[in-house]
């Protein structure tokens, strides 16, 4: 939630009372781990030297706060973060139109993305949802090792789980949209009110709750796989779960802010995301999603998404302004509002 401005010198100064640009400069909102955040931005200040101010919120929160600066737009690049929010504000007309040179290097899913959006984002790695639990607590607890979703709901969870808030998180988001899809509308909100039952704490970060699981603070955190794994590899009593019934998957995205003050240092970065060099850095912090860059070395121990059961998301609905807000407004009003 901090912002922090990372070392290098600036090249100029804003002008006097006209709120021109400063030259070599850029504002970047991430919405990826702390950890990767950082290594972006001093990756691109060092391969640059342009100077990157950077801000690190869950999705929901920068889709919120370019939304609010709208008219005053203080961002340049909004990078990572689940893809939904990017397309509602590809949608909403707050990013801008840009195709990179680099695309041709991409994944399929990538260019879909893009595609979607009129070429207002693009994806920049991927990721299969699913739950992580801690299984020195299960052991403790005596609960059955949870293989299902439909595992999450049963009484002897009550308590037991965490999961964001997906007014706030993209993680969360895109587990409302799975269920959704994955049972049917109605039934998909039966089970997240029973969910709601066996849930200890909403977070705002998507990843928070598997972070709780490995610390011993709750037994089940609902996530990304790649975050669960990010905890094993960690050396906590994480167990990764791809769920039985199947599920949904992200394509984190990128996307330049309609406006920018700095438009072009943050096509120079949006290029360089793009890069299979930049891609392939991610797992030198632990962060093991899927790159779109096809030339991109994954972690090995990266979720292998060919093995996972995954539904036919439709990004574009569920990306959808009027969708998005509908189903939010729904759970407020139906789900987040019951007694536990």
């Amino acid at each position: 939630m901090r912002s922090v401005r990372l070392s290098g010198a600036l090249a100029g100064f804003l002008a006097a009372g006209t709120g021109a640009a400063v030259a070599d400069n850029l504002t970047l909102y991430c919405a990826a781990d702390e950890a990767w955040c950082q290594q972006v931005a001093r990756g691109f200040e060092e391969a640059t030297g342009i100077t990157v101010d950077m801000t690190r919120k869950s999705s929901g929160e920068i889709y919120a706060q370019v939304r609010a600066e709208a008219s005053n737009p203080k961002g340049d690049v909004w990078w990572a973060g689940t893809g939904d929010p990017h397309l509602q504000a590809a949608e909403e007309g707050l990013t801008e139109e840009y195709v990179s040179p680099n695309a041709t290097q991409l994944r399929d899913w990538a260019l879909k993305q893009a595609e979607a959006s009129g070429n207002r984002t693009v994806g920049v790695y991927s990721g299969a949802l699913g739950f992580g639990y801690n299984k020195d607590l299960l052991a403790k607890n005596g609960l059955p090792e949870p293989k299902c979703w439909a595992d999450l709901i049963k009484p002897e969870y009550k308590g037991q789980i965490q999961v964001a808030n997906p007014n706030s998180s993209g993680t969360a988001y895109t587990l409302l949209a799975t269920l959704v899809q994955l049972m049917g509308e109605d039934k998909g909100f039966e089970y997240l009110k029973a969910l709601h039952a066996n849930v200890n704490q909403y977070t705002k970060s998507g990843s928070a709750p598997i972070k709780a699981a490995g610390l011993g603070e709750t037994t089940v955190g609902i996530v990304f796989m790649h975050d669960a794994v990010a905890q094993a590899a960690a050396g906590f009593p994480i167990v990764p779960v791809a769920p039985c019934e199947g599920t949904g998957y992200e394509i984190g995205s990128m996307s330049i802010i309609k406006g920018a003050r700095n438009e072009e240092e943050a096509k120079k970065f949006y290029d360089w995301a793009l890069t299979a060099e930049m891609q392939s850095k991610a797992k030198d912090v632990k962060s093991f999603q899927i790159p779109s860059n096809k030339d991109a070395t994954p972690s090995p121990l990266s979720p292998d998404l060919s093995t996972i059961k995954l539904i036919e998301y439709d990004f574009k609905k569920y990306g959808s302004s009027d969708e998005r807000k509908r189903l939010l407004q729904k759970w407020d009003t139906e789900v987040s509002s019951l007694p536990q």
